[in-house]
C-alpha cells in the first residue's frame, strides 16, 4: 500500500522561539514544514510553492497577517489558520472576514493547535459519497471540488465549498449553526457559531443574484439556515 504523502504546511511567524517550537512539533507529528519570519517572505513562499495549510501570525513585520490573507485570497484558497494575541470577538470576526479559515488566540496549547490543523486538513480532504450536487443552474463537482452557476466558475474556499455542499445535501431542511459547525468544521473545532454566519454571508455574495435578499440560502431566525432549491419550472437567471 502506497504511503500517504506528508501534508505541507507553511508557518509564518516572526517570534523565533514560537516559530522554532511550532516547526519542531509539527515535524514530529509528520508534517512537512516551511517557515518564514516576515509577511513579505511568507507571501513570496506561498506564491512560489504549493501548501496544504498556512499558519500565520496576525502581527507580522512588512505585511501584517490580515493584509497577507487578503492578498492570498485573490489567488489561492489554501486553508489558513491565524494566530494572534488579540482575544476580543471583533478581532476574531475581522480575522475570519479577511479570509482566514480558523483563528487561535495566544497563548494556546500545542494539543489545541494540532487538533485545529488536523481538522482543517481533514475538512479539505473529506471523502464524498456522491460525485455531484445540482440545484437549478448551481452545480458542485464533489470529486474535483469545483463549483459553477450558470456555466460560470465560482471561486469558493474549501470551507465555503464544504458548507454549501452540506446545505445542498439537505435541501429544504433547517440546519442549525451548531450542526453545521460539527459537520463542516468538525467536532474538534473550538470556534463560535458566528463563524457559520460569516461563511454564509460570503457564500451568498458568490451564489445569490441579490445577497441582500437571498433565495437559495435562507435564514431561519434563531435556528440556522435552509437551502431552497429553485422550483423545477423556475427559469434560470439570465447571463449578465
Amino acid at each position: 500500500m502506497a504511503k500517504q504523502p506528508k501534508s505541507r504546511i507553511l508557518l509564518i511567524e516572526d517570534e523565533d522561539d514560537v516559530r522554532k517550537t511550532l516547526r519542531l512539533n509539527l515535524k514530529e507529528h509528520g508534517y512537512k514544514v516551511s517557515v518564514a519570519a516576515t509577511g513579505v517572505e511568507g507571501l513570496a513562499m506561498a506564491r512560489a510553492e504549493t501548501h496544504d495549510l498556512i499558519i500565520l501570525d496576525l502581527m507580522l513585520p512588512g505585511i501584517d497577517g490580515l493584509s497577507l490573507v487578503r492578498a492570498l485570497r485573490q489567488e489561492s484558497q489554501v486553508p489558513v489558520l491565524m494566530l494572534t494575541a488579540r482575544s476580543s470577538e471583533m478581532d476574531k470576526i475581522i480575522g475570519l472576514e479577511s479570509g482566514a479559515d480558523d483563528y487561535l488566540t495566544k497563548p494556546f496549547s500545542m494539543g489545541e493547535l494540532l487538533a485545529r490543523v488536523r481538522a482543517l486538513l481533514r475538512r479539505t480532504r473529506a471523502p464524498e459519497t456522491r460525485d455531484e450536487l445540482s440545484a437549478g443552474d448551481l452545480h458542485l463537482d464533489l470529486v474535483s471540488r469545483r463549483a459553477a452557476r450558470g456555466g460560470r466558475s465560482l471561486n469558493l474556499s474549501p470551507l465555503e465549498f464544504s458548507l454549501l455542499a452540506e446545505l445542498m445535501r439537505h435541501s429544504g431542511a433547517v440546519l442549525s449553526r451548531d450542526l453545521l459547525l460539527n459537520r463542516v468544521w468538525g467536532d474538534d473545532f473550538f470556534g463560535e457559531t458566528r463563524t457559520v454566519d460569516v461563511h454564509v454571508r460570503w457564500l451568498r455574495e458568490k451564489i445569490e443574484e441579490d445577497p441582500s435578499q437571498p433565495r437559495l440560502i435562507q435564514t431561519v431566525r434563531g435556528v440556522g439556515y435552509r437551502f431552497e432549491a429553485p422550483a423545477a419550472d423556475e427559469p434560470e437567471d439570465e447571463e449578465a
